[in-house]
């Protein structure tokens, strides 16, 4: 296995962009976001995925917000920037123009909304690892994005091009993810997008999560992980099933406006997101409060 395949195996965390209440970038914020996770044991940062509000970010936003975690990091974990298109040509001149100083690798999710074949896949993610400066990790969202990326279309992909080292895999078919898991090239990561079902990818032989309950329960949800990565298969699905309550919870009303709902009642950010998202109602703002409370005492 080499070094980054490594170092990312386990618990990534996809976390928030957190705003000041005029919803320009909350840079003390990140601060605390970052201290806080490492603290907590996680593995590696992924910025500027969906969690991110990236879509709502202009160029401008997105380097200060890059910089602002490079530097809250000081290179204590790997950091993933999160890099996507439905443009193709887009993404290229992006790859191709923009400095990437502080990160390990891009995470690029599958175009969306124009849902192209799996032949416009395969030439989508061709067109980006020519132009890459950095590794590469595929990011197959289907309840997002209209497509679903095929198990061999990403083993062709992969296959293919050695600077493509992984997928976060978020279809929620663990049959896709078992071929994906059998018949993947060597040292190619299959990392859970989906925390409800990462325990269970993970003891198939998959390499770890990118997390978005993990971002406000970094230890706990970091705890089992690596019970599932040992093998502990009983410990690890009783511990995941301590938290279903709160998975629910953090999704119900759509995300990251759940997990910021959770980090402003752990005061690590302001409950600050962009249209089209929202807060999430009383009722569950305070629902997931007291389920992270209870989930602290059992600690």
């Amino acid at each position: 296995m080499n070094f980054l395949a490594k170092n990312l195996r386990g618990t990534g965390v996809a976390v928030v962009t957190p705003f000041n209440e005029d919803f320009s970038i909350d840079t003390e914020s990140i601060i605390r976001l970052v201290d806080f996770l490492i603290d907590n044991g996680v593995d590696y940062i992924v910025v500027q995925g969906t969690t991110g509000e990236s879509s709502t970010l202009n160029k401008n936003e997105k380097n200060l917000s890059r910089t602002a975690f490079v530097n809250a990091n000081k290179g204590r974990v790997p950091m993933i920037l999160g890099l996507g298109s439905n443009d193709t040509l887009s993404i290229v001149n992006d790859l191709r123009s923009s400095q990437f100083s502080g990160f390990s690798a891009i995470l690029s999710v599958t175009p969306f909304y124009n849902k192209p074949s799996q032949n416009g896949l395969y030439k989508h993610y061709s067109a980006i690892s020519k132009a890459s400066p950095l590794p590469i990790i595929l990011y197959n969202v289907p309840s997002r994005t209209g497509v679903n990326m095929l198990a061999k279309t990403t083993i062709e992909i992969a296959s293919n091009h050695s600077n493509i080292i992984g997928i976060k895999e978020a279809c929620g078919d663990l049959n896709q993810v078992k071929q994906l898991i059998e018949k993947r090239p060597k040292d190619f990561m299959i990392i859970s997008g989906d925390d409800e079902t990462a325990v269970k990818t993970v003891l198939l032989g998959g390499d770890g999560v990118i997390s978005v309950a993990a971002g406000c329960i970094p230890k706990y949800f970091t705890e089992i992980i690596r019970l599932a990565l040992n093998k502990n298969e009983d410990l690890s699905l009783k511990k995941l099933n301590q938290i279903q309550l709160l998975l629910k919870l953090l999704f119900a009303e759509g995300n990251p406006s759940g997990i910021k709902s959770a980090l402003s009642s752990m005061n690590l950010c302001k409950n600050v997101l962009r249209l089209p998202l929202t807060k999430v109602g009383k009722d569950l703002d305070l629902n997931i409060k007291k389920t992270i409370t209870s989930i602290y005492k059992q600690q």
